[in-house]
């Protein structure tokens, strides 16, 4: 039995009632609207041969309106609506809250049994003023605790979080209020540096606010880049890396002695005998108060004749002269 045949079984068992529903005349729905916006409820009819005897739109079971051969308008309708008669599909305009909740529509076509339909209509605030609340506090890694509030007006339906692109989910630090308002970071991390999004929605509107969240933390995996090895008489560049917020500062120590290089590059021009030996770097976090150290043992490179090499030939000529 196809859907056709099920339809008609349907409207000859309502037939006593003189109404038929099994025919769908409405989408499932439910319609969304903004306030102020407009929203049109779209029959799934097509314009039949004869007009239709009537239809009829209400909302709460109250008359928004009835068309026969003549319209009969609801109070507060007359200058909202618009009334497709060829397919009963209605336009409401100006929306306000109060016009959340079901509407019925009735059609009696000509030579046919009466149809209807119902449908929900939700209205919605359009989201604004979205922004992102965090106390002023300057915080450390391990040691402080913050939280983020997402706040904004209008009728919020969903708060969804991202950090630096990416969904943020709860962990053994990160925690969520019920309604996804607010974010908990107890205690902060390295990794909770960064920047935050919430976009908080309805089904009509959206609305996206950013957050730089500043933890302090480090100096982290600090390092030395450059030759371990080097020609004598070349020109060697030691750079000193460490992950820091903010920016560490840095000092070197060669063979266990104080230098006067304070940045995070040292420079030896010219390789000599009494450049070989340990180069330390100590990077310093001027919030966190914390500092690492890291060591490279630089020496010569046999690529050319060594120091030791260069001492004895020198040596042997010396003696030879003395001869």
């Amino acid at each position: 039995m196809d859907n056709k045949m099920l339809r008609t079984a349907a409207c000859l068992l309502l037939f006593l009632s003189g109404m038929c529903v099994g025919e769908r005349i409405l989408p499932l729905g439910p319609f969304n609207g903004a306030v102020a916006g407009t929203v049109k409820f779209t029959t799934t009819l097509t314009p039949a041969e004869k007009p239709f005897l009537t239809v009829s739109w209400s909302f709460k079971e109250v008359n928004i309106i009835t068309s026969t051969s003549t319209n009969n308008t609801g109070p507060g309708y007359a200058n909202r609506i618009s009334l497709d008669r060829a397919t009963g599909s209605l336009e409401l305009r100006n929306l306000v809250m109060e016009d959340s909740g079901e509407y019925t529509l009735t059609i009696t076509p000509d030579g046919q049994l009466q149809k209807q339909g119902m449908v929900t209509l939700n209205v919605y605030v359009p989201v604004t003023g979205a922004t992102i609340i965090s106390p002023a506090a300057i915080l450390i890694e391990d040691k402080s605790s913050t939280n983020l509030s997402c706040e904004a007006s209008g009728s919020i339906s969903t708060r969804v979080w991202t950090k630096d692109g990416r969904p943020l989910h709860a962990s053994d630090r990160v925690s969520f209020s019920i309604n996804n308002r607010t974010v908990f970071i107890q205690p902060v991390h390295s990794s909770n540096h960064g920047t935050y999004y919430c976009r908080a929605s309805n089904p009509v509107s959206t609305m996206t606010v950013a957050h730089n969240l500043t933890v302090n933390f480090g100096p982290h995996n600090i390092s030395i880049t450059g030759p371990s090895a080097a020609a004598p008489g070349s020109r060697v560049t030691l750079q000193c890396i460490a992950d820091s917020v903010p920016p560490a500062n840095f000092s070197w120590m060669f063979n266990g002695n104080e230098t006067q290089v304070n940045n995070s590059m040292y420079v030896i021009e010219r390789l000599e005998a009494e450049s070989i030996g340990n180069y330390t770097c100590t990077a310093k976090n001027m919030v966190t108060m914390r500092e690492n150290s890291t060591v490279l043992n630089l020496r010569a490179s046999c690529t050319t004749p060594c120091w030791s090499f260069s001492v004895l030939l020198i040596s042997a000529l010396s003696l030879r002269g003395f001869m």
